[in-house]
């Protein structure tokens, strides 16, 4: 992988976080650790676990170090304001670590805590479809709460279907 290739896959990577931040600041602080089962995660839990297995487990897998995860739980962050500074404190240093990164070390191999090997860059794309699963939840269960959230890509379903064309599909 060149230079440029791994910049663009970082900027990728943090483009990534910037939306799931935006959904994540949209959680009614006091929904904050609504449980919607039991053995379920919170909302609190949803963004402690991306940002934590981001941080603990991609980047020290990326860096050819064992995984450290820590789990998710309130004793990691508790309380709305908490729970957003870990996450942004986590994802710089996450940043960090890919950013050191030489570029060819995109191309090796690491091993998962599994014990699979799989070449970086494919784990550091593993990363980002896991953030956007669990950013899905989040988006759903701020809509069984009422909770208006923004779209994804600066239009909501509505919005790209009254700019569309009206010509039929065959």
């Amino acid at each position: 992988m060149t230079d440029a290739q791994k910049q663009e896959l970082l900027s990728y990577i943090d483009r990534m976080h910037q939306r799931t931040s935006r959904v994540a600041k949209c959680v009614p602080p006091e929904t904050l650790e609504h449980s919607f089962g039991a053995d379920r995660f919170t909302i609190g839990d949803l963004i402690r676990h991306l940002a934590g297995i981001n941080r603990y487990m991609f980047a020290e897998c990326a860096a050819m170090r064992p995984a450290r995860y820590p789990g998710h739980e309130r004793a990691l962050a508790d309380g709305f304001d908490a729970v957003m500074d870990y996450t942004e404190k986590l994802h710089a240093e996450t940043m960090e670590v890919l950013r050191s990164l030489p570029p060819e070390r995109l191309n090796e191999k690491c091993t998962t805590p599994d014990g699979s090997a799989i070449t970086v860059w494919k784990w550091l794309r593993a990363m980002t479809e896991h953030e956007a699963h669990h950013r899905g939840q989040i988006y759903f269960c701020l809509g069984l709460l009422g909770v208006r959230t923004p779209p994804l890509f600066g239009l909501t379903s509505e919005e790209v279907r009254a700019r569309s064309s009206s010509e039929k599909l065959k």
